[in-house]
């Protein structure tokens, strides 16, 4: 059976892509070039599927939440609100996991970042 090898992108609609391209790069640092590709760290990819009526992505016509590895979560979410981010207050910190915190973008999309334990 063939496999998949990896995620080979994330697309967003964007009322104004090139402001949202902006805020991703200004804000969370993703190096993406003219054409959107972005040469990221080696690392885990979770991929998992959640109830219809989860709250965990934010706004519940949120369809699929984006999740960014980080390597210092409390540096990357002062970062964030030094930048006056829609940062959430609550972060979270499961057992051989990680820690976890969120932001939304200017457009309402809920972003989970991921420090790795």
């Amino acid at each position: 059976m063939e496999r998949v090898l990896g995620i080979g992108g994330y697309f967003i609609r964007s009322a104004d892509p090139e402001s949202l391209s902006a805020w991703y790069r200004d804000c969370l640092g993703l190096g993406a070039d003219g054409n959107g590709l972005w040469q990221q760290d080696p690392g885990p990819t979770v991929f998992a599927t959640f109830e219809p009526d989860t709250d965990y992505f934010g706004s519940r016509g949120q369809q699929t939440m984006l999740n960014f590895r980080v390597r210092d979560l409390d540096a990357m979410l002062a970062q964030l609100r030094a930048k006056d981010a829609d940062v959430d207050e609550e972060t979270q910190e499961v057992k051989e996991i990680g820690r976890f915190g969120w932001v939304t973008d200017p457009e309402g999309n809920r972003i989970e970042l991921w420090q790795p334990a």
